[in-house]
């Protein structure tokens, strides 16, 4: 698929593969060992830098505006570096900075928060807006961590589980109306 005003370049060997199904925004660079899944949707002006160590995104997850997902290459202490695996079903908001972490299936990263090497956020697991999780800090499932540095808060319902739910499946859609609308094509 070819993806109007898209930088996607092959590094030390790897090239980006990206689904079909993925919506990829213009303003995008998607650098080396980067996999994008199904209807994953990446928007405008996101930087996915494989260059290290790989970048896995899985299904219907989106990295929204202006985020930034990096890697942490290997060293004495860590032979395997710090590469970024994402889940399925993940919100990841606007301006946020993801590198060198792991957040599972239906995790949630709000706007303009970070997530250091070394981290994770486990299943419906959300970190605040504007929160800061430093190298080593793991988010519980169900709990919402907050703050700079982040620290836990409380832990979720079932209605705040629900609503990251229903983000998903409007980035999906939503994401595809853009795909439409980028390409000059009919919706649908």
């Amino acid at each position: 698929m070819t993806y109007p005003d898209v930088s996607i370049i092959t590094l030390n060997g790897k090239t980006p593969r990206i689904h079909e199904s993925a919506f990829i925004a213009p303003g995008c660079r998607i650098i080396g060992d980067v996999e994008i899944g199904p209807d994953v949707s990446i928007w405008y002006n996101c930087v996915l830098r494989g260059d290290v160590n790989r970048i896995r995104i899985g299904a219907r997850t989106n990295v929204q505006d202006g985020s930034v997902i990096h890697v942490d290459s290997a060293w004495p202490e860590k032979p395997d570096g710090f590469p970024t695996v994402i889940g399925e079903d993940v919100l990841i908001g606007h301006l946020a900075m993801v590198h060198g972490c792991v957040i599972e299936d239906r995790g949630f990263v709000g706007l303009g928060a970070i997530v250091m090497s070394g981290a994770h956020i486990e299943s419906d697991g959300m970190l605040a807006a504007g929160a800061m999780l430093t190298g080593g800090k793991r988010v519980l499932s169900r709990q919402l961590w907050s703050g700079r540095p982040a620290s836990y808060m409380r832990d979720l319902n079932d209605a705040a589980i629900a609503d990251m739910q229903r983000g998903v499946q409007h980035y999906v859609r939503n994401g595809q109306a853009h795909q439409a609308a980028v390409l000059g094509t009919p919706e649908g």
